[in-house]
């Protein structure tokens, strides 16, 4: 499978706007791209630095992985993003692997197809493929 790059690295917070001041106050930043998506129930603050986006990702509905997360480890590191040339694609080479993954077929954000590999594959981290 080629991985192209990082694509972007998230961390759950409780509150996006709470850790958007901290993030200024430490570094300086301004988000480059703030964004709710409904489906995946998430406030998100994306950051570049560099070509990799940092995520501060909120929960906005209880149910959702990120809320979950939160009650089981609280704050912190939540998921690395890797960058593949197709999707559909590694899912398939992904499926003749000894991994568990979370989806079979890819979700979409935009114009981008993305699926994850569930943590117990990879020593605890959330990986996402994404194109």
């Amino acid at each position: 499978m080629k991985l192209e790059r990082i694509d972007h690295i998230c961390i759950a917070v409780k509150d996006r706007i709470a850790a958007e001041a901290r993030f200024k106050e430490i570094f300086g930043l301004d988000p480059d791209l703030r964004y709710i998506d409904d489906k995946e129930k998430i406030d998100v603050a994306r950051y570049y630095i560099g070509e990799v986006g940092v995520e501060l990702v909120a929960p906005t509905d209880e149910e959702g992985e990120v809320a979950k997360f939160l009650r089981s480890r609280g704050e912190g590191f939540f998921l690395l993003s890797l960058k593949v040339p197709d999707t559909v694609q590694a899912l398939e080479e992904l499926k003749g692997k000894p991994v568990s993954l979370v989806d079979q077929t890819p979700r979409l954000w935009g114009d981008h197809r993305f699926a994850f590999i569930h943590p117990r594959s990879l020593f605890g981290v959330l990986l996402e493929i994404i194109d």
